[in-house]
């Protein structure tokens, strides 16, 4: 069972889940800071459909290594990122991708078969947004690159999808509501009356929660958690914006981003999105952010692809030319939002300092959807709380789940346990402990 102490709603979530929660000590929001009085942010980059682990893997370990092929886009930012290989997801893959999907983000096996199937517990993602992300505007930001459909879940049969457009989530983080550190607004008079209006909503609920069944008992606090949520972030936005002298609204990204011979500008809204995503952080918008660029199964088209990707991990013969260009494509993207974040400076450091960015994909080699060498990279370090400038390697397989509860305590989440069952660790991954 994937045991951790987050908030009130970690533990709705945990009971959804199956699993029983083990309380400790209260969580404290102020333990998730650096020494220098910045917090800690989480940040999640995935893509579907894997890489070609022959042309992943760095040659070396250590600091003393080099880049492979498919890494060579993030040269720039190899002392500031470590690199994990050998890493295996240990569950049955009963279902191409998804059940690597599923483990890798949850810990545990999905809950269903390849025709039907929902998820056990929540993606950490959602565990580390209830645990950092409730003195913030928004608990988390989800963004979706090629689709809204995201690899991103609250609890069973409840997903979470992305915003699609970089526009509609400028308007939601430093539109109207957006008040610049040092500058006051004007109180917008309606979030009384919405405030007034979710106090009759929550006394229906309690009411009507008093004559239902136990499973709809349940349906109804989930419902009740959205509606908390809304009530706080009504408050937040009439209390004073924190003073951060990085904070500042930024350009707004264009209103549209229409297809270009039949392929999306996939380059052009992840960057635009990785600019709002990082001065959110700066801002203190939010402390969590998920970017998808695309998800499992994906046949998205990549410029100059013949196929769309999926079709093309599959079909295409040889050393798998497109790809490998597609890999490569995809790191381009994700050494831009290290850019982004590393642009903005916070005390002697950047905010890319101050976060914990893992970037993943659900499988390794696409062709035989293999659980094994799963690519897995960390960026940024938490303040030091993991070592960067590294490649580490396992040559035994170690469970993935070693390295999620690694990134979890590296956040100060107060977790015994990551995983359920066959999956269950107890403990980080040797490599990236006390780094």
């Amino acid at each position: 069972m994937n045991r951790f102490v987050p908030s009130r709603r970690g533990l709705l979530r945990g009971m959804l889940g199956g699993s029983a929660v083990f309380l400790g000590l209260p969580w404290l929001e102020a333990r998730a800071t650096c020494d220098t009085g910045f917090p800690k942010r989480f940040g999640m980059f995935t893509w579907g459909n894997g890489n070609l682990p022959d042309r992943w893997t760095p040659q070396g370990s250590g600091v003393d290594y080099t880049l492979s092929e498919q890494l060579m886009p993030l040269a720039a930012w190899q002392s500031r990122m470590t690199v994990c290989t050998g890493l295996e997801i240990k569950v049955p893959n009963t279902s191409p991708h998804w059940s690597g999907a599923v483990a890798l983000l949850t810990g545990q096996e999905l809950d269903g078969d390849d025709d039907s199937w929902t998820v056990r517990a929540p993606t950490i993602d959602e565990v580390i947004a209830d645990a950092i992300g409730g003195d913030t505007l928004y608990r988390s930001v989800l963004v979706g690159v090629a689709d809204a459909e995201t690899f991103s879940y609250q609890g069973p049969n409840a997903p979470n999808f992305g915003e699609t457009s970089p526009f509609a989530l400028y308007e939601r983080l430093f539109g109207s509501t957006f008040r610049e550190p040092g500058k006051k607004g004007v109180v917008d008079p309606s979030l009384g009356r919405r405030r007034s209006v979710l106090d009759a909503v929550m006394g229906d609920l309690d009411r009507l929660s008093s004559r239902v069944s136990a499973a709809d008992r349940v349906r109804l606090e989930a419902h009740s958690d959205a509606v908390r949520d809304l009530e706080q972030r009504l408050a937040r936005l009439e209390e004073d914006p924190p003073d951060l002298a990085a904070c500042e609204r930024p350009s707004t990204p264009d209103e549209d981003y229409p297809d270009i011979d039949g392929r999306q500008q996939l380059s052009a809204k992840c960057r635009a999105f990785a600019d709002l995503v990082a001065m959110s952080l700066a801002c203190d918008q939010t402390r969590v952010f998920n970017i998808s660029h695309h998800r499992p199964l994906s046949n998205v088209l990549f410029p100059g692809a013949t196929d769309g990707h999926h079709n093309l991990t599959h079909n295409e013969g040889g050393e798998q030319p497109e790809v490998h260009d597609a890999t490569l494509a995809v790191m381009e993207e994700l050494a831009y939002l290290y850019e982004a974040l590393d642009r903005i400076p916070e005390g002697d450091g950047s905010v890319l300092d101050h976060c914990m960015v893992l970037a993943c994909s659900e499988i390794s080699e696409g062709r035989t959807h293999r659980l094994d060498e799963v690519p897995f990279i960390l960026a940024g370090g938490a303040c030091g709380s993991i070592g960067m400038g590294r490649h580490v390697r396992s040559d035994g397989r170690e469970n993935v789940n070693k390295a999620m509860f690694s990134v979890l305590t590296a956040l100060d989440l107060p977790i015994t346990s990551w995983g359920a069952e066959d999956t269950e660790v107890t403990g980080g991954w040797d490599q990236l402990e006390g780094a």
